[in-house]
């Protein structure tokens, strides 16, 4: 293509926090050919470069980046019965709502977890239960400073909890995702999607500006899943506490700086209250992480990306 290069363009639009400054430069791709370009249009003018996809799960600074912003865009994916071969850049829940009325499902949890389905496999989205992982085939990824382009099975993706190969590893870009589903009712994939959303909603996990939850739930001392598992009555995962759970047993739930706070509903999640700098949300994250590291010896590790 020819690359429609812009300049000095508003990043906060573009992310779910509605946070940050402007990309000296940005371009949009919708293929692999398009990555490529853009990449070799940088080294050209040796500057860096930056991935955006859906803009959720990051924080962009104040000050903006001085570098090109390659943004994924389009939702495009086929399919073949219940192999699907997606775009990267494609909207995770336009693709799940697609395949319920073409009568494949499955993943139907995953629906209204912002992004798209290239970053989702990144940090191994998941919610309700089901992660990415349990549809993914296999990934095709490029090489940023090699060129090469790989196929990657799902072993090899090394999933585990918000982690995946792709995270250790940022120069391997993803481009496409192959991914498995089941034959489903269609009317049913719909309502069960729709439900999900609702919970979601009920839970004010939708249309909030923040970059979802913010810190990865921890893995904790034993006395401390003791002290959950007695208090909600439910059974720790793999020895982890929800990190809302530990924010707001730490008092940390409604805690403010600037314009950020530590959801009132939800206390992992950052929210932008309409005026919140990326420096209130760095500053306010570290606030909470002193606090819960303090009363548990817990550390919180950021799931969302600071640029």
């Amino acid at each position: 293509m020819a690359l429609n290069i812009k300049e000095n363009i508003p990043l906060a639009p573009l992310t779910t926090f509605e946070i940050g400054g402007s990309a000296k430069y940005l371009v949009s791709v919708r293929s692999e050919s398009d990555i490529r370009e853009a990449i070799q249009w940088a080294k050209e003018k040796k500057i860096p470069y930056a991935i955006l996809a859906g803009g959720s799960n990051v924080l962009v600074p104040d000050q903006g980046l001085d570098a090109l912003v390659i943004r994924l865009r389009g939702d495009l994916y086929g399919f073949s019965g219940d192999i699907v071969d997606a775009w990267a850049g494609t909207n995770l829940l336009a693709a799940i709502k697609s395949m319920g009325k073409q009568g494949y499902g499955g993943w139907e949890k995953l629906a209204g977890i912002p992004g798209t389905i290239g970053g989702a496999v990144r940090g191994n989205a998941g919610a309700f239960g089901p992660e990415i992982k349990d549809f993914v085939v296999r990934v095709r990824a490029l090489n940023a400073e090699t060129g090469e382009l790989r196929d990657f099975t799902n072993s090899e993706c090394d999933f585990s909890y918000r982690h995946s190969f792709f995270k250790d590893h940022p120069e391997w870009i993803i481009t496409r995702v192959i991914l498995q589903l089941e034959k489903v009712e269609s009317a049913e994939s719909t309502k069960l999607a729709e439900a999900t959303i609702a919970e979601r909603e009920k839970r004010h996990l939708q249309n909030v500006r923040a970059a979802g939850s913010f810190f990865m739930n921890p893995k904790a001392p034993p006395e401390i899943v003791a002290m959950f598992e007695k208090e909600k009555k439910v059974k720790s995962r793999e020895g982890r506490v929800p990190a809302g759970w530990l924010i707001e047993k730490a008092g940390m739930k409604g805690a403010t700086v600037g314009g950020a706070i530590a959801s009132l509903q939800h206390p992992n999640y950052i929210v932008n209250q309409g005026n919140a700098t990326a420096v209130d949300v760095k500053a306010l994250a570290d606030k909470v992480q002193k606090a819960v590291n303090s009363q548990f010896g817990v550390a919180l590790y950021e799931e969302a990306a600071i640029l």
